[in-house]
């Protein structure tokens, strides 16, 4: 099971960085492919956490939420800005 849940984070990680390339090339804006990447990135987090419940994989999935926060909360303000 633990091997089929880290393979299932893998896929997760590499769809989300398909995703947002994507989603760069067709909406030529930064944040909302930053959400969206940042949004894969926590799901795969969460996956590697159910799959092997250690404090490494709590503070990595803990990490990557703050980051996540951090980066929407910095581009929106940046964005108010700007308009």
């Amino acid at each position: 099971m633990t091997a089929l849940l880290r393979q299932a984070a893998l896929l997760v990680t590499l769809i989300g960085l398909l995703s947002a390339v994507c989603a760069v090339l067709r909406l030529r804006r930064v944040q909302p492919t930053i959400a969206l990447l940042t949004d894969f990135l926590l799901a795969a987090g969460l996956i590697r956490l159910a799959a092997a419940p250690s404090w490494t994989s709590l503070a990595i999935a803990a990490m990557t939420a703050a980051i996540r926060m951090l980066l929407n909360a910095g581009l929106r303000a940046l964005a108010a800005r700007h308009a």
